[in-house]
């Protein structure tokens, strides 16, 4: 089994899927994504991992959002994914990847990640 997760260490949820995770005996590859943003590419490729359109992947409280949201362009998703590249605390986390089955799931609440684990 091969799962990624994008995770940041200072939110309390990403941090819980990451325990859950180890708990139930895997290492996931962590990628530190403030630390190192994913690239355009990776960005819809997430999306499509996890059905949704880029736009919903954003946190729209930040403030950096909220700075430039007049500005974007929610619908062109390219775009979206060289904005977001730039701004990556916006990315909604933590993003949980298991390339193996080809699946992705948004770890809020945290339990959410079991359903990417075999039964």
């Amino acid at each position: 089994m091969t799962i990624r997760i994008y995770h940041n260490p200072r939110c309390s949820k990403s941090r819980k899927t990451l325990e859950l995770l180890q708990a139930s005996g895997v290492q996931p590859e962590v990628v530190a994504y403030l630390e190192a943003p994913p690239g355009e590419e990776t960005l819809l490729e997430l999306a499509g991992l996890l059905a949704r359109p880029l736009k919903k992947l954003l946190r729209t409280g930040e403030e950096e959002f909220k700075a430039a949201q007049d500005s974007l362009d929610l619908d062109d998703d390219k775009l979206l994914a060289r904005w977001l590249q730039q701004h990556p605390r916006v990315l909604e986390r933590p993003i949980v990847v298991d390339s193996a089955s080809g699946r992705a799931i948004i770890g809020r609440p945290p339990e959410n990640v079991l359903e990417l684990l075999p039964k």
